[in-house]
């Protein structure tokens, strides 16, 4: 299964115009073996230990740009910042996220499926819904 997730964020890459470096290899695979979020300090500190010399800024605009082509997910946790996390490209759903351990949960309900009356006659090209709360164990502590 993480080899597939390599192979398609690779493929991504490739139809965006990337090379496919190995360092990018690396980089797909830290996200394609792990499940949840990581943050660009996080990611830099796993390639520095394969690439010693691989910056900071390097790694932190390969994640913004692998964002914007939409190979990862990229959230934004209050205590935490910038996190990143792969994708889930195979079907269209929203989160759930603990704002204390970070667990995300997927659901399918999607608000924008009941005819949502925008402003100024928008024409919505992609949306991402986000729901920040405590999860059942961490409401337990």
């Amino acid at each position: 299964m993480a080899n597939d997730k390599v192979k398609n964020m690779l493929e991504t890459m490739s139809r965006n115009g990337w090379r496919v470096t190995e360092q990018r290899k690396t980089l797909a695979g830290i996200f394609a073996n792990y499940d949840g979020y990581l943050s660009p300090k996080d990611v830099y500190d796993q390639m520095v230990v394969q690439y010693p010399s691989v910056s900071f800024d390097t790694v932190y605009r390969n994640l913004r740009m692998l964002s914007e082509m939409g190979v990862l997910e990229h959230f934004y946790f209050m205590e935490g910042g910038l996190k990143f996390r792969e994708n889930c490209i195979s079907h269209h759903h929203h989160h759930l996220i603990c704002v204390n351990c970070e667990k995300t949960l997927p659901f399918e309900y999607c608000p924008m499926e009941q005819n949502v009356n925008l402003p100024g006659n928008y024409k919505v090209l992609r949306h991402r819904f986000e729901v920040y709360g405590l999860c059942e164990e961490c409401q337990l502590q």
